[in-house]
């Protein structure tokens, strides 16, 4: 999960998913799908937003993961409650530019290799950003079926090498 918001809220909507998917396991004897994480998650924020005397959620979770049957998954949550999976999206302040610049050079069809994915990612956010970044200035994270689902956070050593491959096509 990646939460963009609040501080306090996201503490307080991580501690809801952990709780919500500990106890789906222990019923059902397998993993949350993200999917239904997700429905769960909205529906609380939805809840939120219905009674005068409680603040809507100041956060937007970005749900990533590796579905056994699905594949792989990505929704995002609004603070109005609503959900939806996308392939790219982009969550903050520059949400609309980011978005646009994803849709236009995202296209459905031809698979991506990993290192395009991470160049394209890199590349969107330097344009929104209006700026050349170095490896020091973002953190960039994968999840891939090819390590078993795993979540990792790539080593400066690995952004220099993309950053360089960019300013080099570029």
């Amino acid at each position: 999960m990646l939460a963009t918001g609040m501080h306090g809220d996201a503490r307080s909507l991580v501690q809801k998913a952990r709780s919500e998917a500990a106890e789906f396991r222990f019923k059902y004897g397998y993993d949350m799908p993200v999917h239904y994480l997700a429905h769960v998650l909205a529906d609380q924020a939805q809840v939120y937003t219905q009674h005068a005397g409680m603040r809507p959620l100041g956060v937007i979770p970005i749900l990533i993961a590796i579905d056994e049957e699905r594949g792989p998954q990505l929704f995002k949550v609004d603070p109005a409650g609503y959900f939806v999976g996308y392939k790219a999206t982009a969550a903050g302040v520059k949400e609309t530019e980011a978005t646009n610049m994803l849709e236009k050079k995202f296209r459905p069809g031809p698979q991506y290799s990993r290192k395009e994915v991470i160049e394209l990612a890199i590349s969107v956010l330097q344009h929104v950003l209006g700026e050349d970044l170095k490896a020091s200035d973002i953190e960039v994270g994968v999840a891939s079926a090819a390590d078993g689902g795993r979540f990792k956070v790539l080593s400066s050593a690995e952004l220099d090498e993309h950053l360089v491959a960019i300013s080099e096509r570029d």
